[in-house]
């Protein structure tokens, strides 16, 4: 059954022209992928390391300990796997029909590009792109997973390869915030999902949205509940799916 909140999302949906979507990692649990803070997220799972995940993740410890940061890297934040499921899905079809016009993610695993959308804003990098630290040369994921070595050389000039993303130390890109100010600044409806918004900086941009209506689809609270003008707790996954069937079937 349909509710009231999903239907009246769907014609809101309809009525814009200009939306945004600022996703986090709950929209990839339906996906397969664990978030990070829930019970069964990244941060709770044991691990044989007596280092913690938010120090694994940082570059100071990627500088220092390579070899554990991959060892972990590998190990629990990629999933080759994972496919885009029906938010996603939705979201590609709502770009290809003009209404969708970016999605801005705190995500890393590349699945909002796997299902199709083009204006994609990685606040946090991409798990498919990796760059040598002396050289610059490009390394794809599947190259990082086929390394011999746990820390992946270049075949280029032998140095240490990096993944393109944000670690715990580093500055988000400044090319990449602008972009997200501005689309979030112009759009009509502001979709939130997935998200705790506790993560800094990137939380913070939600703030410059002005417009008239702002849709949080979280399964918990956040501190942005009092300004949602609606809030859905359902999986964002089930949400969207059903909002696709509304709108297209």
């Amino acid at each position: 059954m349909i509710s009231s909140k999903t239907e009246l999302l769907s014609e809101w949906v309809k009525e814009s022209r200009n939306i945004v979507f600022f996703g986090g990692a709950g929209i990839s649990t339906e996906s397969g992928i664990p978030d990070f803070r829930s019970a069964a997220g990244i941060y709770k799972m044991e691990t044989e390391s007596p280092y913690a995940p938010e120090d694994i993740l940082s570059r100071r410890f990627f500088n220092r300990h390579p070899e554990v940061f991959y060892d972990f890297y590998k190990s629990k934040m990629i999933h080759p796997e994972a496919r885009p499921n029906a938010a996603h899905l939705f979201l590609a079809q709502l770009e290809n029909d003009g209404k969708l016009k970016a999605i801005v993610t705190q995500n890393i695993d590349g699945l909002h590009g796997m299902a199709g959308n083009q204006h994609v804003l990685e606040l946090h990098g991409s798990i498919h792109r990796n760059f040598c630290m002396e050289c610059g040369q490009f390394h794809s994921l599947e190259e990082i997973m086929a390394s011999v070595e746990v820390v992946p050389k270049c075949a280029n000039c032998g140095g240490i390869v990096k993944p393109d993303v944000v670690l715990y130390g580093e500055n988000l890109d400044d090319q990449v915030i602008e972009a997200t100010v501005n689309a979030i600044a112009t759009a009509d409806l502001l979709l939130i999902g997935g998200t705790s918004l506790t993560v800094q900086p990137a939380a913070h941009l939600v703030t410059y949205f002005r417009g008239e209506r702002t849709v949080l689809l979280n399964a918990s609270s956040t501190a942005y509940d009092d300004r949602a003008d609606l809030h859905i707790t359902e999986p964002i996954g089930s949400v969207l799916g059903q909002v696709h069937k509304l709108l297209y079937e």
